[in-house]
């Protein structure tokens, strides 16, 4: 796994081919990134299944819980076939744009 600290978000890829350890490896370490922002970057997987996405709903869940932005990059998935409670954009600017909103919905106490 490797992490970069942005100025509003932490930026974390998967530097290994195992999507589900991946996802677990997350959830074991939730509590190291659960104060702050995150995109999580899998634009490398271009044969994405949904059964693969659906590895980060629990995380992503819980993580908003926490009332921070969880995002997944990743355009292997028409938006129809991703669930609503998980929020994944193609780009890494678009992530980017997710969390800003997030940001300002929660100053206005959305």
């Amino acid at each position: 796994m490797k992490t970069t600290e942005k100025d509003k978000y932490l930026l974390i890829e998967n530097d290994q081919d195992s999507l589900t350890e991946f996802a677990s490896v997350l959830t074991r370490e939730h509590a190291v990134f659960e104060d702050k922002n995150v995109i999580v970057d899998l634009k490398k997987y271009d044969e994405l299944q949904l059964q693969d996405l659906l590895g980060f709903l629990e995380l992503s869940n819980t993580h908003r819980q926490h009332k921070k932005s969880f995002v997944i990059v990743n355009n292997a998935l028409h938006a129809d076939k991703i669930p609503d409670e998980l929020f994944v954009a193609p780009t890494l600017p678009e992530a980017e744009d997710i969390v800003q909103m997030e940001e300002i919905e929660r100053d206005l106490g959305f």
